[in-house]
């Protein structure tokens, strides 16, 4: 079997405040395939974009990555000075950020900003790059390209703005795309049409993508296989069809059971759907056991005071949960 091409493991990130430090990354492992797309799904405050910044050494201060490895390609790039990893961002891993209103500078024309990419990576003369530039505009949709490089980001709307960081991000077409919540600031028409035209380029291009978002419905769509993670830590990791058809871990569960379903007859007009109860525990002191135990409706006594470790439960299936196959590690 080929080796992934992206594997992290044991990554831990770690916010150093005046209170204490929040532990909001904690021993986080995936892996990715070539040409594959990984969904990471979770609520708010999971550690989801977390995780992906840490991957290109992203994340802002007070933040800090306080262990863990990301190989890629055969290489950690936690451990690669500054000027090595720059050589990588943006050229064999790309990004896609959560919000295209402050991803751009908002005082560089278009055509500037994505120039410099070119020259920075690919030493292109001026003629080149814009060449470059005006056939990706075209690629993701954007109507009359060569208007769009004279514009400034306050002149797009949302969903180009979003096309164009689409754009930027495959300039130098990277073997793996990280999409932090690529439709978060969209209404539902363009969220649909962006995550079409990731798809296709997906699969044009043969890249393998990251996908983190909170859309349970968004990674069923587009995700080969999604991981689970809840309170910096990962639930269960299993194939899509495997993680709607049998999920293991409680949480997995009580996020797919609170999504409508077109396959499901609601009896009255003011059926709520189900819902988690409680809210996720504080990252600055964290419970000694499982960090869904005191939201869990299966949790056990052993549940609040034995941590559980990822396991394989079958075939490209793993989950962390005491009791629905994981080992445990006493508080």
């Amino acid at each position: 079997m080929a080796p992934p091409l992206l594997s992290v493991e044991g990554l831990q990130v770690q916010f150093h405040t005046r209170d204490g430090i929040v532990r909001a990354v904690d021993g986080v492992d995936y892996s990715v395939g070539r040409g594959e797309t990984l969904g990471i799904v979770g609520e708010s405050g999971s550690g989801k974009t977390v995780s992906s910044l840490a991957l290109l050494r992203l994340v802002p201060p007070p933040a800090r990555i306080a262990a863990g490895r990301v190989m890629f390609e055969g290489e950690d790039l936690l451990a690669k000075p500054e000027r090595e990893l720059g050589a990588i961002r943006g050229r064999r891993i790309a990004m896609v950020f959560q919000n295209p209103a402050t991803s751009l500078n908002p005082i560089y024309s278009i055509g500037s900003q994505l120039g410099e990419i070119l020259r920075w990576h690919e030493k292109l003369d001026r003629a080149a790059a814009e060449a470059r530039i005006l056939s990706l505009l075209d690629l993701v949709g954007i109507t009359d390209p060569a208007t769009r490089l004279r514009q400034y980001p306050h002149e797009l709307s949302g969903g180009m703005k979003q096309r164009i960081g689409i754009a930027r991000a495959l300039l130098c077409n990277p073997a793996l795309l990280l999409a932090d919540e690529p439709t978060t600031a969209l209404d539902v028409t363009i969220q649909a049409q962006i995550l079409d035209l990731l798809a296709d380029l997906r699969q044009r291009l043969g890249m393998a993508m990251v996908l983190v978002t909170h859309d349970m419905g968004v990674v069923a769509r587009m995700a080969d296989r999604i991981t689970v993670m809840y309170a910096g830590r990962v639930c269960e990791t299993a194939s899509a069809a495997t993680l709607f058809s049998a999920p293991r871990h409680p949480y997995t569960r009580a996020l797919l059971e609170s999504m409508p379903r077109i396959d499901h007859r609601y009896t009255g007009p003011r059926q709520l759907l189900p819902t988690i109860a409680g809210r996720p525990p504080g990252l600055l002191n964290p419970p000694a056991g499982c960090r869904f135990a005191a939201r869990c409706p299966e949790a056990m006594a052993e549940c609040r005071t034995t941590l559980p470790v990822e396991t394989v439960v079958a075939p490209g299936h793993s989950v962390s949960c005491i009791r629905h196959g994981s080992q445990g590690i006493a508080a």
